[in-house]
């Protein structure tokens, strides 16, 4: 069977689609404004379903009616690694452009300590030194959420919810179209083999693939 979409998609009409990849529980339910609303069961340990939840709201997993857990794809984690994941509105992406690899010249950037803010904001308002020195594209280290307000990024269990402290996916948006604007292209450092501190929110749901990059897609 092909898996359903994982994560929460909004469908733009107040209501989001919902699916997980929960083996270890036999019912899954989406708690968002105070109401548990259940998923279906749809094989090989895939749950999914539609629940009246919008972009901006904040939702939780629970299994097996017990414990709730943040999503293992969650797209944004306003109260860190193990606080609710939030709904995020999809947009279209920043305006592509042509960059050929012999031209490539990659600066790697960490964003809490490039500029005095770190964050994504303050690190967007410097990109155009960068392209004076002759840089082409910035290799951004990982922003995926992770514990804490600064580090490396490479414990972050929540790989597809940029780092709220950086300013979050709204801010990494906004990071990659000044890029774009100033041709200037943007690799993304991401870690899918190991996770620090929150890892026990992957372990409720099952036993391994939770972090595999073509399930959160």
């Amino acid at each position: 069977m092909a898996a359903p979409s994982l994560g929460a998609r909004s469908l733009g009409n107040g209501e989001t689609s919902f699916g997980v990849w929960a083996p270890a529980a036999v019912a899954v339910a989406v708690r968002a404004g105070g109401n548990d609303h259940p998923l279906a069961p749809v094989g090989e340990g895939f749950h999914a379903g539609v629940a009246p939840v919008a972009p901006g709201a904040d939702y939780l997993f629970v299994l097996d009616e017990g414990e709730a857990w943040p999503d293992p794809c969650s797209r944004r984690q306003p109260a860190g690694v193990r606080g609710p994941s939030r709904v995020v509105a999809r947009e279209a992406p920043a305006a592509a452009f042509d960059l050929a690899l012999e031209e490539l010249v990659l600066y790697e950037l960490h964003v809490g300590t490039f500029t005095r803010d770190g964050t994504l904001a303050a690190a967007g308002r410097r990109l155009a030194e960068l392209r004076e020195l002759g840089v082409t594209a910035v290799e951004v280290m990982p922003v995926g959420t992770f514990p804490g307000d600064r580090g490396w990024g490479y414990d972050g269990p929540h790989t597809w919810a940029p780092h709220e402290v950086y300013g979050g996916p709204d801010g990494l948006r906004a990071f990659v179209a000044v890029a774009h604007e100033l041709e200037l292209g943007v690799v993304l450092d991401v870690v899918y083999n190991h996770v620090g501190p929150g890892s026990e929110a992957f372990r409720a749901f099952g036993p391994r693939g939770l972090r595999n990059p073509s399930l959160c897609r």
